[in-house]
């Protein structure tokens, strides 16, 4: 059975919370939804994890920005692979319409 990504979004999310939802998982892959309206990192923190992450904005605009001071912007449609222990951070989200995101997190 399908879903569709842009039904059964929440009205309201709680103030500066985004919505991660596992689609699945298992010991290599996970693949989740996220609704970010308007989150951002905090100023001067980085984010970096231990698998590499593949994101596709669906809806929405966003930048991303890596610590070597390179900035991505992201339309809808836009896709962004961002590489295992790499130091990043999120410095702007829409809030309308919502950025709606499907990311793949892998191991090598």
């Amino acid at each position: 059975m399908g879903v569709n990504n842009f039904l059964k979004l929440p009205e309201h999310l709680p103030e500066m919370k985004e919505l991660f939802e596992e689609v699945l998982s298992d010991d290599n892959v996970t693949v989740e939804r996220i609704i970010s309206t308007g989150q951002k990192s905090e100023e001067g923190c980085w984010m970096s994890q231990n698998r590499n992450e593949w994101v596709l904005l669906l809806q929405g605009k966003s930048q991303i920005e890596f610590q070597n001071n390179t900035a991505i912007y992201l339309n809808p449609g836009d896709y962004l692979l961002i590489p295992s222990n790499t130091k990043h951070r999120v410095v702007y989200t829409s809030k309308e319409p919502p950025c709606i995101w499907l990311a793949i997190h892998y191991k090598n």
